[in-house]
Order: structure tokens, then sequence, then C-alpha cells
């Protein structure tokens, strides 16, 4: 035997998270076999609307029905349960319990909490078959005669198909009807009601045993009535989803799967037709992606209302193309409308494989959301497709890893040729078409405008103020009227005191009325003062121009004894902060006001939305919520118009949200990127590539980023968990991410600059083989989506990750670091280090121009010579040109690179160099980058370059630090020759007992390496004197 199980709803859940809410699912248990529901987001009171059937063995078991809240980083939180033991199923009238609410139990039997309740239909198999034939025999008359004259001529029918039975809710409503209209019932309704007592076999072992000629004519025209309303409960595609849709309830836009998305894309079409392409049996576009993905065998199932015409559903079964890892497979897919109101439809699809290896523990469920796009230019309408997926594990088991990684990667493969079909049959929507509506958009967007003399009816009509001012005239009117009183007790000439307790108490209630009225006068001066805000003033300058409409807001708290309250709005990006006009005595203000950012040098990664509520000038504001909104995670399309859900205590009681239109561009071009890394090299001392656009877009695909996302570089390190776990790390402009491929099984998170506190650098451990770790502290409440990276987590909720083992530790440290100041550090913080490092240097004075750290290094000479060279020709050693390079690659340094010279003072320039040591120069191959200084001396008659040299991957290489002085000058005693002289000089950061054998060694290395310099110098130099010779001659 069989028992169906349907999950219904459930009512009146406790909330289970912080926001007041819970993500309840149901797992239902019989015996060993487990099974459970959806999830449902954000839900009190939760609908399912799912069917499960479970193999009876034993009539002693208990069917345990049990509600969960999902919890996406701990264990999932328990609210209530049930028992129904199988017994009381079975010995029930029909074997059903039909639909009835169950009181959820707590899982302590002494607890007293409320649990809540959840709506099930409890029923067994057999009654399904002996339900159709428990009812009348048809009804008395015409149904009747129709069936004897012949409308069924096969008599082979089946009464067992599960396809053609309705459920055993709409069973009880057609036998409740039906019992009424006929007093009585047919010899096999009585007979099956017998048997369906005692019967312990299975709805078609009944069937087979009923001789088909020997059915009896009663019974014919309960099947004839039972085909003919599944028959009504369907019909064309375009018929049932209107019906759909005139019963389709204003509700939330079902949220994505957590497995991932698929495709997101917005299409030229409007959803109603995109509905109809998608799912119509009419529509092509099913058979063609069978003929593209190699699917043979498809079959498209009509659609049909189920469950008394709760739900629209079809099946779909095909045999899936053989891959290199499966061979051919059938797949059955069971297809449910989530919701269908003419503007959102979106399709569940629950895809069963039995046939491959562990298909009969899990489910692929795949969802289409189509909703509407944003307005184009053309006035053709547009829509949004989100296609997102989920594996729904049935039974456990320990290969559940391997099934999700084989399942994403072959999902992954499907819906990209799925979305090359589908951009072939409509056209996509460029990101440009968006923009472009951008002043269109805004054009239409009037704010409202308010005159003083309504703003002071709002605040100053009132009985506070009338009350308050006849008092006053008539306080006024006694002083005319009434002479002057005599002295008396402790009185004098200025000073009339009351006379009497009712005096006293008049004077009283006047002082306290005077407060109230200057208290109004004081909010109603305020309020004045900030009803302009920030709408319509002109942002200023050239790069990133962020504009933000507010249109409206809806539900806000209402926190004013009134039952309104005065909200404004307080919009913060990249420190600068924009505030709204205050709207009084509203819960669904309407402002329709502008507000544009002054043009950003980098690109902003949040925009922070709080609403306020105008309570005064003098008193703390009162928060009635707030928002972040990611321009990351988010894309900037879907920005264009958009709700916006408030946070807080006060907001998600209320279920506030803003309306907002959001667009950010930029007006610098395509050059923004290498602007960017120019601005970097400063920092880092290190020349950085520009990446190619085939490098950015899987960047950018690899983490779901933005197309405006680039990537400035990436790095190969240790990720330090419970065990090391090697991968790379990807730097951008506003993102730092981690992603590693072990064995299939991948590791991907990322975070934003601002999201990081502090950033520090340990000590190397035995762990790290030697290499300095850098760990990153992140912000209380942020980074919740990568906390799956973290290594372990501060009292104060605080995420932190180590990484290490870099191949470039030096190289990596520095752009980590420059990339964190620009972007998560305030102004006053940059400002605060500058001083700090300007405080650490010992700057020499203008006159000798030097801005380097070489006072307090003791510097000796190492190198003199006298050179047969133009002191111009010598200084090619020092311009960045194809000399440099060659001269400098002859004295070991590879991959030699270098930043342009640029001027930091007058007649003082600065560049930043790196490269690594050739083999022969040193055995551990290690890496320099330097800043050098170049400077004319007091006479113009030469150049003084300084030089501070930073090694890396060099035993104690973060011990000192080097520091040369090249001085050339013009040779008095010899003609177009210079004089050239190098000074070097050790600059010790930690002690070491090594530190004469280092010295030795480095002054050893320096000077071979100086004499190969200019050795290779003075053989250009004769070449190309060689050169004009001949071309002389």
């Amino acid at each position: 035997m069989k028992l169906y199980v349907r999950v219904i709803e459930a009512r009146n859940l406790p909330a289970m998270d912080l926001n007041g809410l819970s993500d309840p699912y149901v797992k239902l248990q019989l015996g060993k076999h487990k099974i459970r529901t959806k999830v449902v987001k954000k839900n009190l009171n939760p609908s399912w609307g799912e069917e499960f059937s479970f193999r009876v063995e034993d009539l002693k078991e208990e069917l345990v029905v049990s509600v969960l809240d999902e919890d996406k980083y701990f264990s999932d939180d328990f609210v209530g349960q049930l028992k129904i033991p199988v017994s009381q199923v079975f010995d029930a009238d029909n074997g059903s319990l039909g639909t009835a609410w169950y009181t959820l139990q707590p899982k302590h039997k002494k607890s007293k909490k409320e649990c809540g309740e959840i709506l099930l239909a409890v029923n067994f198999a057999s009654s399904r078959s002996y339900a159709e034939l428990n009812g009348d025999g048809g009804t008395c008359g015409a149904s009747m005669r129709k069936s004897i004259d012949g409308s069924v001529d096969s008599a082979s029918v089946s009464f067992s198909s599960s396809s053609t039975m309705p459920s055993p809710a709409r069973g009880e409503e057609v036998s409740s009807r039906e019992e009424k209209s006929c007093p009585q019932r047919s010899l096999a309704g009585r007979l099956a009601h017998i048997f369906s007592k005692a019967s312990d076999s299975s709805s078609s072992t009944t069937t087979k045993a009923l001789d088909p000629p020997e059915v009896s004519e009663s019974a014919i025209p309960e099947f004839s009535d039972v085909q003919s309303e599944e028959q009504s409960s369907s019909g064309t595609f375009e018929e049932v989803i209107k019906v759909m849709e005139s019963r389709d309830q204003e509700g939330e836009v079902p949220s994505n799967l957590p497995g991932g998305v698929l495709l997101d894309q917005m299409y030229v079409i409007s959803p109603s037709d995109l509905n109809a392409l998608l799912f119509s049996p009419e529509s092509s576009f099913q058979r063609s992606l069978a003929d593209l993905q190699g699917t043979t065998e498809l079959q498209l199932g009509s659609w049909k209302f189920e469950n008394g015409e709760e739900s629209l559903k079809r099946v779909v079964t095909y045999i899936k193309a053989a891959s290199k890892l499966i061979k051919a497979v059938k797949g059955t897919e069971d297809q449910v409308y989530l919701k269908a109101n003419g503007n959102v439809y979106a399709v569940l699809a629950a895809v069963s494989t039995p046939d491959v290896p562990y298909g009969g523990s899990f489910k692929t469920e795949i969802q289409y959301c189509i909703t509407p796009g944003s307005e184009l230019p053309s006035g053709e309408q547009s829509s949004r497709l989100v296609i997102s997926w989920r594996m729904n594990f049935i039974q456990s088991t320990i290969m559940k890893g391997m099934i999700e990684n084989g399942a994403r990667q072959g999902l992954k493969d499907s819906y990209e040729q799925y979305a090359g079909l589908l951009a072939q049959t409509i056209k996509p929507v460029d990101s440009k078409d968006i923009e472009t509506d951008k002043d269109q958009i805004l054009a239409t967007i009037h704010a409202e405008s308010q005159s003083d003399w309504k703003l002071a009816v709002q605040y100053l009509a009132n009985f506070t103020v009338l009350s308050s001012f006849i008092m006053g005239l008539y306080a006024v009117v006694h002083l005319c009227v009434a002479g002057p009183n005599m002295i008396r007790g402790l009185e004098f000439v200025g000073l009339d005191l009351p006379d009497s307790i009712g005096e006293f108490i008049v004077g009283g209630i006047l002082v306290l009325q005077a407060e109230r009225v200057l208290g109004m006068i004081s909010r109603f001066m305020k309020a004045r003062a900030q009803k302009g805000s920030d709408h319509g003033v002109k942002a200023q300058g050239d790069g990133w121009l962020l504009t933000v409409a507010l249109i409206e807001g809806n539900n806000l708290a209402a926190v004013d004894a009134s039952g309104f309250s005065d909200p404004y709005v307080v919009f913060t990006c990249n420190g600068k902060t924009k505030t709204s006009s205050i709207k009084f005595q509203k819960i669904d203000p309407l402002w329709n006001e502008i507000f544009e950012f002054d043009a950003m040098d980098d690109p902003p990664s949040v925009l922070d939305v709080e609403v306020f509520d105008f309570d005064g000038p003098f008193d703390e504001a009162t928060s009635l919520g707030h928002a972040e909104i990611n321009f990351v995670r988010a894309n900037i399309s879907e920005l264009a118009d958009v709700w916006i859900p408030l946070n807080g205590k006060l907001a998600t009681a209320c279920q506030s949200k803003l309306h907002l239109r959001i667009f950010l561009n930029n007006t610098r071009g395509s050059n923004i990127a290498r602007e960017y890394i120019r601005k970097m090299e400063k920092e880092v001392g290190k020349k950085i590539n520009v990446r190619s656009p085939q490098t950015n877009s899987a960047f950018q695909k690899l983490f779901g980023l933005p197309p405006e996302e680039f990537l400035i570089n990436d790095f190969t390190c240790h990720l330090k968990r419970k065990m090391p776990l090697q991968g790379r790390l990807f730097l951008s402009a506003r993102i730092i991410g981690f992603h590693a491929n072990l064995f299939g099984h991948k590791t991907k998170f990322y975070f934003l600059w601002e999201d990081i506190e502090d950033i520090k650098v340990l000590s190397p451990t035995l762990s790290s083989m030697g290499s300095p770790i850098i760990l990153m502290i992140l912000r209380q409440g942020r980074g919740s989506e990568a906390r799956h990276g973290a290594k372990t987590q501060d009292e104060e909720g605080r995420l932190k990750y180590y990484f290490q083992s870099f191949v470039s530790f030096g190289v990596a440290h520095r752009t980590i670091m420059a990339l964190w100041r620009a972007r998560a550090l305030t102004p006053e913080q940059k400002a605060q280090i500058v001083e700090e490092e300007s405080e650490g240097r010992n700057l020499q004075s203008e006159e000798s121009g030097s801005i380097l750290d070489l006072e307090d290094v003791s510097l000796s000479e190492v190198y003199s010579s006298i050179f047969p060279v133009p002191i111009g020709f010598l200084m090619e050693v020092f311009r960045g040109g194809d000399m440099e390079h060659r001269i400098m690659e002859a004295a070991g340094c590879v991959n030699y690179s270098m930043s342009p010279w640029e001027s930091e003072k007058p007649e003082i320039y600065e560049r930043h160099i790196y490269y690594r040591f050739d083999k022969r120069i040193s055995r551990y191959r290690g890496e320099a980058t330097c800043t050098q200084q170049k400077y004319p001396l007091s006479e113009k008659s030469g150049w003084i370059i300084e030089e501070v040299m930073t090694l890396h991957g060099v035993p104690l290489g973060d011990y000192f630090t080097l520091h040369l002085k090249y001085q050339v000058e013009e040779s008095p005693s010899r003609p177009k020759a210079c004089n050239v002289q190098v000074f070097f000089g050790i600059a010790w950061l930690k002690s070491s007992r090594h530190q004469k054998r280092v010295t030795k060694n480095i002054l050893q290395s320096l000077q071979e390496r100086i004499k190969i310099m200019f050795s290779v110098l003075e053989k250009e130099f004769s070449t190309v004197n060689e050169g004009e010779t001949a071309l002389q001659v």
C-alpha cells in the first residue's frame, strides 16, 4: 500500500530569524524513508502545495511531520512537529483523514510555546481507486441513460490510473455533491465501501480482479463523470493561463533557488508572450532546443488543473542525449506554475532521472521566473528571465558533493545552449538601450512643490496653537482692563507673584502652553529650512556619475501619536550624502526627487539608504528603516526601476519599502581601467598590465560581477582554514575574491574592500612554508556570503581570513594595501596615514632636493670612475628607454619594468621599478622593487639619483632595505666626459647576527652589477659613434 500525504500550507508559525520571519520547510518521515518540501523564504504563513507518497510496510509505524526553519550557515532550527499513526489513517472512513488543520507540537512536551498549525491531506492509495467507485453510480437521470447507451465503448477501462483520477479532496467534494443530488447509492458503490475497509491490496490489484465485461452498468457513469470533469479542468494553453491569472493573488515574486542562477537576461518581448514561447505546447522552441541538444522522444503533456483546480501542472518526458560520463537516460519533468498574474510568471520544474547512478535519491529543481523589464526608448515591452536551480535530495548519500558538481556542470552547458537559442529566437536587450533611456525617465519625474503657507498649516493649524492663542488674547485683554495691584508679601516693583492657588495654576498652564507652541514653531522653522533638500543639484566633474531618483515610499512606520510620521531619506555613497525633503504626516509619501552625486574617480560599491523621522531640530532622529544597495552584486539594469525593502525592527514589522530609480554611468569612456591601474602602479611600485577583454569577461563570469568590473591582478596563494587550500586570489577595483578547484570541489567567495576593517601581516610559520601571512579582518556583520572561507570569527562577530604562501609576497601585499587604502579608508584616515609617514621620515631640505630617507643611512662609496661619455648619453641608463632595458637585462635583471618619471616637487622626479634577479646574480631568483628619485645638482652640472630597494623572496629580505646614490657630473678635466660615483648603504629594520655576512654578500654582487652596467654603456656609446662615423664617410 501507498500512503499519500499532501502538504498544503501552514499558519501562525513562530519567527525564528532576527528579521522577525522564518524560512520554513516541511520534512516528512515514515520508517526509514525521508522527504522534504521546498523552502518558502521569509514567511510565517507559507504555502507549499506539494504531494508525496510512502510505501507502507507496517501499520504500526508513525508518519512524522516536522516543520523546520532553514539556516544558510548553521543547523536548521526546529519549529514544530506532529505524529500521525498509520493505523489511524487505515481505520478512517475511505482510508482517508481528509484535509484538516493539525496543531504543531514543540520538541519538549513541557514547553508551552505556540508552534502554529499545518494543513495536511492524508489518505491511502487504495482509497483513491475506491473513492471513484464509492461515489454515486452517476447522477440519476440523463447521465445514467447516456452511459447505458454506450458512451464508453471500450471495455478495458482502468480505474487505477493516477493520471485520470481526481485528488482526494476533489473526490470528497464530488461525492458530497452527488450524495445530495441522488438519495440512493449504487450496488457497486456499496460493495466498494465494504471492501475498502477490509482490503489491504493496492487499487491496481483490485481493478484487475474486476473483469471489464462484468463491470456493472452503474459503475460506468461514475467513470464517465470523472473523465468529463478532468477534461473540463484542461483546455488550450491560453485558456488555462487566463484562468490562472484570474485566480492569482498579489504576492511576492518567488526568490531564486539557492543552487545558483543559470540565466539572467532581458529580452524585447512582453512577459505573457515570453511565457507562451517557453511553455506553450504549441510553441516550437522546446522542440528546437531538443534538436540542438540531441534530446529524443520529447513528449510535452498538456497543462491541467489538479488538486481541486489549485495548481496548474504538466509532465514532460524525454531521453537525454549521452554525454562523456553517462549514457542516454530518460528524464521526467513535473512542471507546475507557482505564479501567473499577467505580468509575473514563475514555473518550477522537478526533474527526475532514475536511471542515472543514485538517481532515485535526488531531484533537480529548476525555476523559471519571468518579470517585466525596464522601459525601452522604442516603447517596446521587455521581460527579464531568471533561471535558477537547486538539488533536492530525497535520501542522504555520501555522493552528494559529486552529484551536485556533476549536475552544476551539466546544467551550465545545457543552459548556455538554451540562452543561445533563445537569443536567436527573440532579441536580447542591450544595456546601452537602458542607459539612453535615463534622460527620458528622469524627465518624467517632477517633485511636488510645497508652499510655506501649506507647511505652516500642517504644523500650526491644531487645537494646541488655537487654544494658546485664545488664552494669550484673554490674558492681554485682562491686563488692559484690570488696574495695578497692590504690592503684597515678597513682591516688589517689577515682580508680581501669584496671590492665590488659582493664579499659580493658571500661570503654570500658560507657561506649559507657551513651551509647546514654541516647540511647534521651532519644528516649523527647521522643516522650512530643510524643505528644499538636495533635489535638482547637478553633479560636477568627470568620472562615475551616480543618479538616484526617489519616487515614493510604502508602509513606512508611524511613530507619531497622530498615527503618521515625518519621513525623509538620506543617501550615502563614497562618503558623500544627499538628503531628501521632509514629507509631513505621511506613511506613504510621494517624493519624485532626483539626486546626483558628484563624479567619483573610483566606481562606487555600495549605496546606503536610511529613512528617518523628523522630530524637530534638537531631538535625535528616529530611524524608520535602512537598506544597502550593492552595485557589485546587482545588475545596473535591474536598478533602473526597483522597490527596495527596508531593514530594521520598525521597517520589518510594517514591511516598509522605497521605490527608487538608480543610474550609474562612466563619463570617462573605456580608458578608466587604464587610468585606475596607472594610479595603482605608483602605490605598488610595479608595472601592472591591463588585462584583455577575454580575461576580464572570464573574471566577471567566475564571480558573477557586472560588466564594468575589471581585473587588476591575481596571485597564487593558500587559504588557511583547517587545512590550507591552494587557489588564486583575484583583486579588482571593488572586490577581493578567492577561487579554488580541488578535485572538482570548488571554493569561491568574494567581499568588498569596504568590508575590511584591518589588514595585518603575521610572521612566517612552518605551515606557511616560510612566507608571511596576510590576515584580513572584516567589519562586524560583513561578509556573510563569504563566511565559508573564514578561518575564525572573534567575539565581536568579525570574520578573519588568512592568506599565505604567496609566490611574490611583496608585490601581493603592496597591491592589496594600495587597493584597500584607496577604497576602504575615509579621507581622515588617509590623511592620518600620510601624516604618520611624513613624521617618520627625515626629509632633506628643499635646497638639497632629496625627499628619500637617506639621512639616517650611512653611505659609503663603492664605485667611482670617469667615462668618456657625454652626461646626456649616460643618463639614458635612467630614462626608461630601450637602452636602459638592454643594460639592466645584461646586468641580470629579468622582467625589468618601470613607471614613468613624475614630478613630486619642483625639479624632483620619482618613479618605481620592478625586476627579478637572474640565477647567476642570486640563486634564490628573488625580486626587487625600487623607488628612484632624481634631481639636478646645485650648479646644474649633473644629476643625483637616489634609490631605495626592497628585496623579496631571499633570506632575511624583510630585515633590511638597500639605499643607493648615483652622482653623475661633468668632468672638469676632460671634455665630453663625466664622473660617476656610486654610494651604498643598508638600513636594518630588524637585528640579526648575520648582518656583516649579508652586507658583504650584497656589496660584492652590487659592485659586479655596476661594472657590467657601465661597461655595456661604453659599448653602446662606441657602437653609436662608429655608426655616425660611417654615415659621415
